[in-house]
């Protein structure tokens, strides 16, 4: 990296006439109003496929965003996509689509209103989108772009970036680059997947460029200085810093308290328990996952997941996960349901058991007290080294969801768990589906 900055500074000492347009991983138009800063220029000039700019708030990063997305709007077939959360995060002020509109409402591109997109004579384009939710992702599933950016990656999923690389493709013979760029603070849902892909990763294909307050000479330093002493000590080691060591504890999980092993024993009491999803997702809504948690009871009372299936979907597709998990965890692990109050919790539990569950060892249970109070057990015993987790993919969602527990926007993982433990911890409890 320091040989990228390196040239970066050279390319820019000798002015972009000289230097840029003669250099193809660094396209320049009209269009990019700003000199890029030595960091912003060092993430242009990046070859790989795959890179990410993090760091401090202020450091520039959505710009930087921006102007990679602009480099090659010269270039006829070019199409390049901005992702955010949601698509208020794009709208508001000073924002990137309000920035983008700075940059080009006076040049030759034209705004599309109903498609976000802005066009260029060339014939390329300029769209903005955004990914509420998992299944939003599946709206670009015929799309085709030769940039994506993620601008605060830390608020998705590594299932939604991984996704969107299927959409990076180009005609035979084109001759600008693929890129999946990204940039973030630290913090958030996505914090330990960005760190791990990033920061710790020996990947020489996956590129870094770290960026201070002090990188971006258009901030005004002390004045956000002053804004920032506000915040709580971590948030503002994350922003004002751009630490990425730096990490909220969580109130009643930390991560560091789940041991991950390879298997748990094959001599042990074992309970699926459901934790169903009322609601299936829409857009602008970000619901409740239905979460099946397998735990198992070893004879020395340790206990450990092993598994863990998460999904948002229709009553039909809940179903099929519900039978296929029970036929491949087989007829000796126990099968429980948090059954909602009232005869309709009843009757939901009682056809659940005869369509999909005949034979196996079904119950629907009632709970009581809420989830924060029915978590305290779980808690206890994670502080004490007795929950382990078997290795497998569902890990990392589960200790992100662990550790904003119970201030993060899902908690099913967490329900599912805590009632696993009394299930399996508190035999002598009536277990009822009517």
């Amino acid at each position: 990296m320091p040989a990228v900055a390196e040239r970066a500074k050279l390319i820019w000492s000798v002015g972009p006439k000289a230097g840029l347009e003669a250099d193809l991983s660094l396209a320049w138009t009209k269009y990019i109003p700003f000199k890029p800063t030595p960091k912003q220029l060092s993430f242009l000039l990046i070859p790989t496929l795959e890179a990410f700019y993090g760091g401090a708030g202020g450091g520039g990063k959505s710009t930087c965003l921006l102007m990679a997305s602009l480099q090659y709007v010269d270039t006829p077939g070019y199409n390049a996509l901005i992702l955010r959360k949601s698509f208020a995060d794009l709208a508001l002020p000073g924002a990137l689509m309000d920035v983008a509109e700075s940059w080009l409402v006076n040049t030759d591109a034209r705004w599309n209103g109903i498609n976000k997109a802005w066009g260029f004579p060339s014939g390329a384009t300029l769209s903005f989108g955004y990914l509420d939710h998992s299944k939003d992702k599946y709206r670009y599933a015929s799309a085709a772009f030769s940039f994506i950016a993620f601008d605060e990656l830390s608020a998705f999923s590594l299932d939604d970036y991984l996704f969107m690389f299927s959409r990076l493709r180009r005609d035979s013979g084109h001759k600008v680059p693929l890129r999946m760029r990204s940039a973030s603070n630290p913090g958030n849902i996505g914090h330990q997947w960005i760190k791990e892909r990033f920061l710790d990763s020996p990947d020489p294909n996956k590129l870094f460029i770290r960026a201070g307050l002090s990188d971006n000479p258009y901030l005004d330093v002390e004045e956000y200085r002053k804004s920032l002493a506000e915040l709580d000590p971590i948030t503002r080691r994350q922003i004002e810093d751009g630490d990425w060591t730096a990490r909220h504890g969580g109130s009643k999980f930390k991560r560091e308290s789940f041991e991950i092993v390879d298997e748990a024993p094959i001599e042990a009491t074992r309970v699926r328990r459901w934790d169903f999803a009322a609601t299936q997702p829409k857009a602008g809504k970000d619901p409740d996952y239905t979460v099946g948690l397998k735990l198992a009871k070893s004879k020395d009372g340790s206990l450990y997941i092993e598994d863990i299936v998460r999904l948002r979907g229709t009553p039909l597709s809940v179903e099929q996960a519900v039978r296929q998990a029970a036929e491949l965890d087989g007829k000796g692990t126990m099968i429980r349901a948090e059954q909602e109050p009232g005869s309709s919790g009843i009757m939901t539990m009682s056809d659940l058991q005869r369509r999909v569950l005949f034979g196996y060892d079904f119950k629907g249970v009632r709970a009581t007290g809420s989830k924060e109070v029915r978590a305290n057990p779980a808690a206890s015993m994670a502080e004490a080294g007795n929950i382990k987790l078997v290795n497998g993919r569902w890990i990392r969602a589960f200790l992100d969801e662990a550790e904003l527990f119970p201030s993060g926007a899902h908690d099913d993982q967490i329900d599912a768990l805590s009632g696993a433990i009394t299930d399996l911890t508190n035999p002598w409890r009536p277990l009822m589906i009517g």
